[in-house]
């Protein structure tokens, strides 16, 4: 089983978002997906989720083409992801904000409710659930996205930029939420983030993009010790010596 994506594209008229993007991510691993502003991070989030069709290449799910599905199929199949603003439904409680996707998954209220309170006790803010979604802080606001984007068990979690305006603390924090939801869940996690420490603490393989391609690809060691990523974040010249790998 895995998710990836195949050789693929994406035009926007004369402009190209992603050219000739591949990468992959199985189940129980989490992979992370880094690069400066304007890389294609959330357009290959985009694409893998079916909020975008590729202009060329496929997206692949267990060896099968779904670059035509739409969201909401894929979403059913197994792909689930969070956005960079909660969106959280601020009208309703944050019990409601999971159980109202449960049922659009095709459950029971009971069902979804149940799941949702399951749920909310396993990450750890089941005192959240009579709170409505409107007033929540900024960091509940992000786990209770991540809840609910756990509702019906997905197979793989596109996490958007969860750590936005995160504290250190917080954010270590809800690295350990990632490495649960992949190791006893067995979930597949594609983690895209700015905070490129957080992304080399959890992420066993790191993909890194700058201008829609694929500039690097390894483990921490090799993303560390890579110039082409150096250059990417920091204009570093071509003499500049290669950092240590940490």
């Amino acid at each position: 089983m895995a998710l990836a994506l195949e050789k693929v594209g994406v035009a926007f008229g004369g402009f190209h978002a992603l050219s000739d993007v591949s990468l992959s991510l199985g189940p129980g691993a989490v992979t992370g997906l880094i690069g400066p502003n304007g890389a294609g991070k959330t357009t290959c989030v985009n694409v893998l989720t079916g909020f975008q069709r590729p202009s060329t290449g496929r997206v692949l799910l267990a060896a099968r083409d779904v670059s035509a599905l739409s969201a909401h199929r894929l979403r059913r199949a197994g792909v689930a992801r969070s956005f960079q603003a909660g969106r959280l439904f601020g009208g309703l409680d944050v019990l409601d904000n999971l159980a109202v996707t449960g049922v659009g998954l095709g459950q029971s209220r009971h069902a979804a409710e149940l799941e949702a309170l399951e749920l909310l006790d396993w990450i750890g803010i089941s005192d959240l659930q009579s709170r409505a979604a409107a007033g929540l802080p900024y960091t509940d606001e992000r786990r209770v996205a991540i809840a609910r984007a756990l509702m019906g068990k997905p197979r793989f979690l596109l996490l958007d930029e969860p750590a936005a305006g995160m504290s250190e603390p917080e954010a270590e924090d809800l690295a350990a939420l990632i490495r649960r939801i992949a190791t006893e869940l067995g979930i597949g996690v594609l983690l895209i983030e700015h905070n490129v420490g957080l992304v080399l603490s959890v992420c066993a393989h790191v993909v890194v993009l700058d201008g829609g391609r694929v500039i690097e690809a390894g483990d921490r060691a090799a993303i560390l010790a890579s110039r082409a990523v150096r250059e990417a974040y920091l204009g570093a010249d071509h003499n500049a010596p290669e950092p240590e790998a940490a």
